[in-house]
């Protein structure tokens, strides 16, 4: 039996899944995974799911006859096959893609289906985004429970170089584990800067994460912004843009997702409002 290089089984993603809506915009996370899934010669999935819906009475009864359970299975049936045309047209002829699609919630239907990916990629759906519809998800409330990196997409993003990339470190599990699933991409960048923010960044060993980088071949660098004059979202945002980088990487809920929901924290910022793709790790 053959043996592989050293580290040759993080160089890509063996493949990659996009859940798909019927929202506005459904295209970009799609055309964005079907070119990431074409640069690896990865496996392409695509995924939909939808409950059935029946008509409520006021009187807490729901009457559901015949008639109307077929109704609502021929809705639901034409709307996963508009997903799957959705999907289809952004992918294009260009790429073999395998199609997915359930009768029943879209959150349970993807959690069960990552066990067949590496990389799940996800629009992202921030308080000021478009409303995607009835199989739409919330990155946030996935990335807990995947057990596998998420790529967010923020809107009117179609396209992904990752040629300049910024790691967002904080010595913690989370940023570890990210570090690792973005393995692939870090390989293929130009260059990726290590960032630590805030008062105690000199303490969290970029440094270190930088040489473990260059030994899987990337070219890296440590960038520490110090004090706590500006958020870190704000930080991170500023270098991305000074630096050209399309693509954030970092840890998912370090703490607890109840605190981050009642004090705020960098993954919500990450989630909701970076208007570059972010894969994140929990």
């Amino acid at each position: 039996m053959s043996s592989l290089p050293d580290g040759s089984r993080l160089a890509c993603y063996a493949s990659i899944m996009i859940p798909v809506n019927l929202g506005p915009g459904a295209d970009g996370p799609i055309k964005v995974a079907a070119s990431l899934a074409h640069g690896y010669s990865s496996r392409l999935i695509g995924v939909a799911a939808e409950n059935l819906e029946f008509a409520y009475y006021g009187d807490g009864i729901a009457a559901v006859d015949a008639v109307m359970f077929e109704s609502a299975k021929q809705t639901n049936a034409d709307n996963l096959a508009k997903a799957e045309a959705v999907f289809r047209r952004a992918v294009g002829t260009t790429h073999v893609a395998e199609w997915r699609s359930a009768t029943c919630a879209m959150r349970d239907f993807v959690l069960t289906q990552a066990r067949a990916a590496d990389l799940v990629v996800l629009a992202r759906q921030g308080p000021s985004d478009p409303e995607q519809g009835n199989m739409a998800l919330s990155p946030g409330s996935l990335v807990m429970d995947l057990g596998r990196p998420i790529l967010v997409v923020p809107p009117g993003v179609e396209t992904l170089s990752a040629q300049r990339v910024v790691v967002a470190w904080k010595n913690t599990r989370e940023a570890r584990r990210a570090v690792w699933d973005a393995l692939p991409l870090l390989k293929r960048a130009e260059f990726v800067m290590v960032t630590s923010v805030g008062d105690d960044a000199e303490t969290q060993g970029a440094s270190d994460v930088c040489q473990y980088l260059v030994e899987h071949g990337v070219s890296a660098r440590a960038v520490l912004r110090l004090g706590e004059s500006k958020y870190a979202i704000d930080e991170l945002t500023e270098l991305a843009a000074l630096e050209r980088a399309d693509l954030i990487v970092a840890g998912a809920y370090g703490h607890s997702r109840a605190l981050e929901w009642i004090f705020g924290g960098l993954t919500n910022d990450l989630l909701e409002t970076t208007p570059v793709c972010c894969l994140l790790s929990h």
